[in-house]
């Protein structure tokens, strides 16, 4: 049965102001996917010089200029409609792209949501022309004089879908977004000089030079002497780059790039198998900066899976996977010297640059954080742990019989071995214990306080006793401090002696700029001065007076760590991450005075019984609760 004539179709082709707005809510998230575009473009036009200036961290103006090719009259047109591209001619070109953009969707997209000037001149050409389009309509297109290249002024991003520009966050946080787009470009191509204004400050002036020099441009100059080089290549992929030296690691990511064929891409698995050959030498959360590179047949990887191109897929995901770890691991363990052994063999492989034949019982030079034990080396070299044990004089099959007899019980403590003078049985052979035998518990009163583990502060109350962790206790002291001191304007610092100017990146400077109002209330004293610069005069009185640069730097990275993770305000955060620096940690001695100060500080907070993350600070155990411990 046939549908009636005069019944129309309910689907329709959407008309393309529409459709070019949803194209735009995926290729245009952010202003730094704009930067990112425009970046792409200009790098694919053969440019050797290109300047970005930025406005209101490109919510109100995103400009590009670049020495490229340049367009003629109908291609300036012509690159704003959609699916229109000069990089591809016919389907079989989605198996071989060597350009970073290709779709042909991107100026179609920012068009749509914005007010874009687009100049341009061919070197061929005498002149060049200017066009505007405003919220994807053409307003004009006229000759102009302007120099060979292209400049793309983007203005008032998304001033059509305001429901977008409210969800964009702070200008602090966009600004960092876009320098991660700068640095992925700048990393990628070395011989392209980059100049980076930002709301009439200069960020960057990044000359043509070799990779070793753009990092230490981008990330600080202490990068420069603790590069390791990685070079290695096979038939199917070859891998080279730069990783950093396991002490530059730092406690948030943001400095770990990955390239295939000069595309940025992300890659969770790759990532996981570099963070996993680091683990040896960092501690745990910590993040090494690395980039490689991956140069690949373009048959042999599909970059669009995608929408915003930031993710790949190659044809042999094992092959690279385990190439990927093979060379890293290589060009790391030689960094830190670490010798090849033959199972058996004492003699090493090869030369092991500072390494004594065979085995020593002192820590080796290069070795990870930690160390190897001999009984670490002699495992690895093959020997098994019976034979070292009995190389060594050892009895693992008897080993506590070797300690205690053949009735451990026996040297178990028996009742009334607890004196108050002499050494408790309890505590010895404790870690804390000294020579002498004394007992590491300070004994001061019949309801004073004892430190255990140098961790843990205990002490009787009227009806049973408690438990204080030192380290989450001086927390909450300081955090309170803290912002109490930043409520009354009356913050505590301590002056230095002698100013210390330290250089960052400029991810952090922007970091530094927008925390400084707040750091300033807390007790820093710190300059910002011009090239991502700044100058620290005081620190709060709580921070002890020792590398002020590096306690700067941790509090920063700290901040970021709990910005992702953590619903407290701006101000919050910094008074946690300082109180996180500055807190007594654990394992430090301390002295009858200063438990029973803590103790009193403690109780007379607002909150004692949490640190500021809700963890508990005092567990109380009452007579009845002990007594039960033992029925």
């Amino acid at each position: 049965m046939s549908e009636p004539e005069n019944k129309t179709s309910i689907i329709k082709v959407l008309p393309p102001e529409v459709s070019n707005k949803i194209a735009a809510g995926e290729v245009v998230q952010r202003p730094a996917s704009v930067v990112k575009e425009l970046l792409d473009n200009a790098i694919d036009a053969g440019a050797d010089h290109i300047l970005l200036i930025l406005q209101d961290a490109g919510r109100t103006l995103i400009q590009l200029r670049d020495n490229g090719c340049g367009m003629s009259e109908a291609d300036i047109r012509m690159c704003f409609q959609r699916h229109a591209t000069s990089k591809l001619k016919d389907v079989t070109d989605l198996q071989d792209i060597r350009t970073l953009g290709f779709r042909g969707e991107a100026m179609a997209s920012i068009a749509s949501i914005s007010q874009v000037t687009v100049t341009s001149k061919r070197i061929e050409d005498d002149n060049g022309f200017e066009y505007e389009i405003r919220g994807g309509e053409e307003k004009r297109l006229e000759p102009a004089a302007t120099d060979d290249g292209t400049t793309v002024t983007v203005r008032n991003l998304f001033y059509n879908v305001p429901a977008r520009r409210a969800f964009l966050k702070t200008d602090a946080t966009e600004f960092r977004h876009i320098l991660l787009a700068i640095h992925q470009a700048a990393l990628a191509h070395p011989d392209i000089a980059f100049d980076f204004d930002a709301d009439g400050e200069a960020i960057y002036r990044l000359r043509a030079q070799d990779r070793e020099s753009r990092i230490a441009e981008l990330f600080g100059k202490s990068y420069r002497a603790s590069l390791i080089p990685v070079g290695e290549s096979t038939s199917l992929v070859r891998i080279f780059g730069l990783l950093s030296d396991p002490k530059l690691a730092k406690r948030t990511r943001g400095e770990q790039f990955l390239f295939v064929n000069n595309r940025p891409f992300l890659h969770r698995h790759l990532s996981y198998i570099i963070q996993e050959i680091y683990k040896d030498w960092t501690q745990p959360g910590q993040y090494p900066f690395y980039a490689l590179f991956f140069e690949v047949d373009p048959e042999m990887v599909d970059v669009n899976v995608h929408p915003s191109k930031q993710e790949i897929k190659f044809e042999d995901e094992r092959t690279i996977s385990t190439f990927t770890r093979s060379v890293v691991k290589k060009a790391l363990n030689d960094h830190m010297r670490v010798p090849m052994w033959n199972p058996g063999d004492n003699t090493p492989r090869r030369d092991t640059r500072g390494f004594e034949s065979g085995f020593s019982s002192e820590f080796a030079s290069g070795t990870p954080a930690g160390g190897f034990t001999t009984r670490q080396h002699d495992r690895e070299s093959g020997e098994s742990f019976s034979r070292y044990m009995q190389r060594k004089g050892g009895n693992p099959e008897g080993s506590m019989e070797k300690l205690y007899g053949t009735d451990p019980s026996h040297h178990l403590p028996k009742q009334g071995d607890d004196k108050r003078t002499g050494s408790p049985p309890l505590f010895q052979g404790s870690p804390q214990s000294d020579i002498t035998g004394k007992s590491p518990v300070a004994y001061e009163a019949e309801s004073g306080f004892w430190q255990i583990h140098r961790q843990f502060i205990i002490s009787q109350t009227r009806n049973g006793m408690f438990i204080m962790d030192q380290h989450a206790a001086h927390k909450r002291i300081i955090y309170e401090k803290i912002l109490g001191e930043a409520e009354s304007g009356l913050p505590s610092t301590q002056q230095l002696l002698f100013p210390i100017t330290i250089d960052i990146s400029a991810t952090d400077f922007s970091m530094l700029k927008e925390l400084h109002p707040v750091i300033t209330r807390m007790g820093f004293n710190v300059q910002l001065l011009s090239g991502n610069s700044a100058m620290i005069l005081g620190v709060p009185s709580d921070i002890r007076l020792d590398n002020e640069q590096h306690v700067l730097e941790s509090i920063m990275e700290q901040y970021k760590r709990m910005a992702k993770s953590i619903s407290l305000s701006e101000k919050e955060r910094v008074a946690l991450a300082i109180a996180n620096r500055a807190a007594i940690p654990k394992g430090k001695k301390l002295s009858f005075e200063e438990m029973e100060a803590l103790v009193d500080q403690l109780f007379a907070c607002e909150q004692p019984f949490q640190d500021p993350l809700g963890n508990l600070t005092v567990r109380s155990l009452s007579v009845d609760e002990l007594q039960a411990m033992f029925r």
